[in-house]
Parts: structure tokens; C-alpha cells; sequence
């Protein structure tokens, strides 16, 4: 079965892509949680439209996202937490790396951002989805809390 996506799905597809699905994936979950429409060919027609349309909006976002990845990269970015002999109580998580880069000017949803468990203290490194052609690698270190 065919659909047109509304939202980007993980592991699926971005928003505005046409995918093949089975027909009970899209009856059960696309479709009543509003993440896709059935690709009929008036619909297909009227996406086509809309992304003719949306092109330079696009490339502006592109833009963007180019440079907010250049931003990050750029960044020297340390979270303290509290830890005992190296390990840390708990563990680094995506909110943490969110509230630490909003701290220093750059506002990215946590959702976002995917980083490995972090435990110990010591240099680390996150990857950044900021756009469906643009992933920044967010470097990161882990400090000691001082008390």
C-alpha cells in the first residue's frame, strides 16, 4: 500500500515521501495518528504541486541547518556532573547536551540528538539531525562536579 507521509517517521521515511507499507502498519498506525494520507493519484498530484512550490523554502532551511551544523561543530561544549573517582552518578543524557548548548546560544531539540549512554567522565562526541541531508557531530566533555 502506498502513502504519502505528513511527518517524518523513523525508519521509514520524511515527510512528503511516498513509501510502500503493509496495508495493517498504515490502517493501524499511519493513518489514525495522522502521519500519512493513502497516495491516490489526486493526492500525488496535489503533493507534486505543494513541493513545487515549497523548492525555495526549502533551500533556505538547507541553508540554515548548513549553518547551524557549522555552529555546533564549532562548539567546546563541557556538562559537569556529579561523579565519584570517574564515574558519574546517572548518565548524560540528550536533555542534558540540549540545555547545554541552549546555554551557549544554540537552541536544538533534544529529540534530535542521539548520544550513547554516558558513565564515565571524559571526552565524548553526540550526533546532531538537523535536517534530512544535515548531521552535525556535536564533541562534548564530561567533567567532575565540584561540590
Amino acid at each position: 500500500m502506498e502513502v504519502i507521509l505528513k511527518k517524518d517517521v523513523e525508519n521509514l521515511g520524511y515527510a512528503n515521501d511516498i513509501v510502500s507499507v503493509k496495508p495493517g502498519y498504515a490502517n493501524n498506525y499511519l493513518l489514525p495518528n495522522g502521519l500519512a494520507t493513502v497516495a491516490t493519484e489526486s493526492a500525488k498530484k496535489v503533493l507534486a504541486e505543494n513541493i513545487k512550490q515549497r523548492a525555495h523554502k526549502e533551500a533556505k532551511i538547507l541553508a540554515d541547518a548548513q549553518a547551524l551544523a557549522a555552529k555546533i561543530e564549532a562548539l567546546a561544549l563541557v556538562v559537569k556532573a556529579k561523579a565519584e573517582e570517574g564515574r558519574i552518578f546517572g548518565s548524560v543524557t540528550s536533555a542534558d547536551l540540549a540545555e547545554a548548548m541552549s546555554a551557549q546560544g544554540v537552541e536544538v531539540d533534544r529529540k534530535h540528538i542521539s548520544v550513547d549512554p554516558v558513565k564515565q567522565v571524559g571526552q565524548y562526541e553526540a550526533a546532531v539531525k538537523l535536517h534530512k541531508n544535515v548531521k552535525a557531530v556535536l564533541h562534548f566533555a564530561v567533567e567532575a562536579q565540584e561540590e
